[in-house]
């Protein structure tokens, strides 16, 4: 059964430059399906901000043929032995709106076991160049909205040259992040999810969009100083 993972990490500046311009990564690692790259944001910083692009920081997420494969990978890949030293979390698919080419849909789906177990999830979109303004004046706010919600455990946004815009949240409940995308939150211009969507609808900002929800397996290490990120489930460090 194949897994994903997340992975945060600080990396050396030097080292976070080469993978702005080159891949890091070894598409032919065995075991690896799908990866994605990425220079970590802060969600909903202005955009010409230093805190905007993290360059140091790093956002990693992968799809697995096996637990066995990633672990190989984090022990024997020198690329890998840096991602273990930092933060990651494994995850089973539960489900998928739209699609990104390269990630494989498992057949077999996994299951919350109560609805107040957290769950994760990942948007990746490939980006019309042209649509990037459209894009920024309606994202900002929704962005926001993700940081500062009370149902978010860790959220941020990532990068990838020329056109790759990602985000990753974990939720305390399932029902926390389906209220923030409907706009029944609790928050303060809890609809500007739902008008963003709206506004995709009407004319797209995307070659290619998908958000991907999961189940939280294992959590692994430390980010900012802090690791437990996710309630009841066992970390390992």
């Amino acid at each position: 059964m194949s897994i994903s993972s997340y992975h945060l990490v600080k990396i050396p500046f030097s080292l976070a430059i080469k993978g702005i311009v080159s891949n890091l990564i070894n598409k032919n690692t065995k075991g690896l399906i799908y990866s994605e790259y990425m220079t970590a944001m802060t969600l909903g910083a202005p955009i010409l901000s230093p805190s905007r692009f993290l360059i140091r920081e790093i956002a990693f997420f992968a799809q697995w043929e096996s637990e066995e494969a990633l672990d190989n990978y984090l022990k024997e890949d020198i690329f890998g032995s840096i991602l273990a030293k930092g933060w990651h979390v494994r995850l089973a698919f539960i489900r998928e709106w739209g699609g990104i080419t390269g990630y494989k849909i498992p057949k077999q789906k996994a299951e919350l076991e109560q609805p107040s177990a957290p769950v994760v999830a990942v948007t990746i979109a490939r980006m019309k160049p042209l649509a990037l303004p459209r894009f920024l004046h309606w994202g900002r706010p929704v962005e926001k909205l993700v940081r500062d919600h009370s149902g978010t455990l860790l959220s941020l946004a990532s990068f990838k040259f020329p056109n790759t815009v990602s985000t990753f949240s974990i939720w305390k409940t399932e029902q926390d992040m389906s209220s923030m995308v409907h706009g029944h939150s609790a928050m303060s211009k809890p609809k500007r999810h739902a008008y963003a969507m709206k506004e995709r609808e009407r004319k797209n900002f995307h070659f290619e969009f998908a958000t991907l929800r999961f189940k939280p397996l294992s959590e692994f290490g430390t980010w900012k100083g802090k690791g437990n990120y996710i309630p009841n489930l066992k970390a390992t460090k």
